[in-house]
């Protein structure tokens, strides 16, 4: 459903160059799974739903979403996605009933639809009591709720959650990751981002650890703690961040030694 092969993304910084957000990774998500992004901050993971997204262009390699294209094809990929991170957020001048509806009319659902949709959505997530509830005056779990309701009310076959739980106190956490788990045993295909190893333990069917804009490893988490021989999650991963880090620094002093093997060789020839 969610193809990606060799996706990259470099920017340019004024310090350092071209800096690769996204070094050429490539992965599949499946209908009735949770394909779940780990890793630390800057690793690269919301660059990658963003492309996923449309929001982005990458700089290289392609996506595509239940067969269409991110970049050729980026209208019909929106309708096939629901998309929510802890930065989704809501108009303080709009109810909540208002908001779900605005964004129904944005996906082009009839009238009658788009009644029949929010009414099973605020019934499911228990949003009545703060149907004309304002914005402004939303607690941050009733934000979330909204925010999960507006990515849901088209019925997207795939939806994205892009560090979601962020900022959340336990009771508001838990109570999404539960709608996540039910969004999979719908049927959904759903992509879900964290550095939370407890969050991927729970919810994930297959994991992609990432690092530098890299996947260090990739697959359930039965198949990664036999092929790393580590049961423990967290100590396979600080211990993949490790490897990676170890080689990048070998190679580093690799290609310190060869240039300056190559600058004797220019002095000599001078000489």
């Amino acid at each position: 459903m969610i193809h990606v092969r060799g996706l990259a993304k470099e920017y340019a910084d004024l310090k350092r160059g071209k800096f690769a957000a996204l070094a050429g990774i490539s992965f599949d998500a499946f209908p009735g799974e949770i394909y779940g992004l780990l890793g630390p901050n800057g690793a690269g993971k919301t660059t990658a739903l963003r492309i996923i997204s449309t929001v982005l262009r990458p700089t290289a390699g392609t996506a595509t979403v239940n067969g269409f294209d991110v970049l050729t094809q980026a209208s019909q990929v929106r309708h096939q996605i629901g998309f929510m991170s802890a930065n989704t957020g809501v108009y303080d001048r709009m109810t909540a009933w208002e908001m779900v509806e605005f964004f129904g009319k944005l996906y082009g659902l009839s009238d009658e639809l788009l009644r029949t949709r929010m009414e099973d959505l605020f019934t499911r997530l228990k949003m009545n009591d703060i149907r004309d509830q304002l914005g402004a005056k939303m607690s941050t779990g009733m934000k979330q709720k909204v925010s999960i309701a507006r990515a849901l009310v088209h019925n997207p076959p795939i939806l994205i959650f892009d560090e979601a739980t962020s900022g959340l106190d336990v009771l508001v956490a838990r109570a999404l990751l539960n709608t996540v788990a039910e969004l999979r045993d719908q049927g959904k295909c759903v992509v879900f981002s964290t550095h939370i190893m407890r969050e991927a333990e729970k919810l994930c069917n297959r994991l992609a650890i990432m690092y530098r804009g890299l996947i260090l490893a990739e697959g359930t988490l039965e198949e990664l703690r036999d092929k790393h021989r580590e049961n423990d999650l967290e100590e396979l991963f600080f211990r993949l961040i490790s490897d990676h880090e170890r080689a990048r620094a070998e190679a580093g002093n690799a290609a310190d030694d060869a240039a300056a093997a190559v600058q004797d060789i220019q002095a000599s020839v001078k000489s």
